[in-house]
């Protein structure tokens, strides 16, 4: 059986990387490189970054959907990052934020997690607005082939609130009930760190979704990936205050404040983001 995703996280862990970088493309971003917006200086963009990171960072998150505007041009321009952070030995995230029924997300897996598949991550980001079961389509990769899930909980966004703060049957909000689910995930799978996980906002106010981060539970550790630090606000040195007992399983992600400094600048905010992260779990 390969490596669980989980297992690979915790030695990425243990070697004290816990930095995921961003990669969005924005046309924005691309301007700050003194590039064209194109799908090209996209893939050129995304495997700089990748050079850079190698060996630096625990893993990289492409956001999808800023190579996928460019069409079938966008997805070749992905593949190329893809490869190459497969070959600098770096996770990969992709942040599609797929969720379906059936045999449809059980597709979503196949193109985005299958072995050989030409867009094969080793983790992506999914919701479970259909119910935790449709998940269910992706269990063959997490358990025999190494892959991860990060599951949509509480996210920064406003419009998002009213929806993850909507209790369930089980008296919990959605957004507890989805860390719920994955502790229950986790937890058939064994192992140190779980290899399915959440997202939750570094900007939002986890006690005001009801997020169980006080309690340290038995069984692995929830990966929690954490957008929101660096440009977004969220400040690295209070990533214990804002997680509690769930930091031990924080992976820092940050973009704009990595890439849009410029090509140039790249090497040095990782340096610089990963000595804030190594201060803030001293």
């Amino acid at each position: 059986m390969t490596d669980t995703f989980g297992g690979r996280l915790a030695a990425q862990f243990a070697a004290g990387r816990r930095l995921c970088v961003g990669i969005d493309p924005h046309a924005s971003t691309l301007a700050a490189w003194q590039l064209d917006d194109t799908a090209a200086n996209a893939e050129r963009l995304g495997r700089e970054v990748v050079a850079a990171a190698a060996g630096e960072v625990a893993c990289i998150k492409p956001q999808i959907a800023f190579f996928e505007r460019f069409g079938s041009a966008g997805y070749v321009a992905l593949e190329r990052v893809f490869a190459d952070a497969r070959e600098a030995g770096l996770l990969v995230i992709a942040d599609v934020k797929r969720g379906d029924i059936g045999s449809t997300f059980a597709a979503y897996a196949d193109a985005w997690l299958k072995p050989g598949s030409p867009l094969e991550a080793d983790a992506m980001t999914v919701h479970a607005y259909q119910g935790l079961g449709t998940l269910a389509g992706a269990s063959e990769y997490t358990s025999e082939h190494g892959k991860g899930l990060f599951v949509l909980s509480a996210t920064s966004n406003p419009e998002a609130k009213a929806v993850q703060l909507a209790h369930v049957e089980t008296g919990e909000t959605l957004a507890q009930y989805v860390l719920s689910g994955a502790r229950d995930m986790n937890a058939a799978q064994g192992g140190e760190v779980g290899s399915v996980g959440v997202v939750l906002g570094a900007t939002v106010n986890l006690d005001d979704f009801a997020i169980d981060r006080a309690t340290t539970h038995d069984g692995p550790v929830v990966p929690v990936l954490a957008p929101g630090f660096g440009f977004q606000g969220a400040s690295v040195g209070e990533v214990r205050e804002l997680f509690a007992s769930l930091a031990a399983g924080v992976l820092v992600s940050e973009s704009r404040s990595i890439v849009n400094g410029g090509a140039d600048q790249v090497g040095s905010s990782i340096a610089l983001s990963n000595e804030r992260i190594m201060e803030a779990y001293a």
